[in-house]
């Protein structure tokens, strides 16, 4: 059973958050949290709180064990693109681009629940 929760417009773009999540694909939730704790990425929190949400979907709506729960996939796909002008030389008007991201996780439960994660 595939286990979603979904993080829509957050403000980090896309390549940076890309990294983080590159970490703790096909993780043992053990594992993956405390590569989330460790690391000195601002998206590293956001994705914390977001695989909590997930184990907490895994628990009320289909009560699994989190220790049984890997993370089966985790994308990261741009979302829309905030453009913004800056004045720069001569009094030009010179566009910056914020961009933001929608990431999404699925959880999977272990096959083999013999061994430890």
């Amino acid at each position: 059973m595939k286990i979603k929760a979904q993080l829509n417009y957050l403000h980090i773009a896309p390549r940076k958050v890309r990294i983080v999540a590159d970490l703790i694909r096909r993780k043992p939730m053990r594992q993956a949290k405390a590569a989330l704790a460790f690391s000195k990425k601002k998206s590293a929190k956001h994705l914390a709180k977001l695989l909590a949400s997930a184990i907490a979907n895994a628990k009320h709506n289909f009560d699994k064990a989190e220790n049984d729960l890997y993370i089966s996939a985790i994308t990261v796909n741009e979302g829309p693109v905030f453009k913004r002008y800056r004045s720069k030389w001569r009094g030009t008007a010179h566009m910056i681009r914020k961009k933001t991201s929608h990431v999404s996780v699925e959880l999977d439960e272990r096959k083999d629940k013999n061994i430890k994660p």
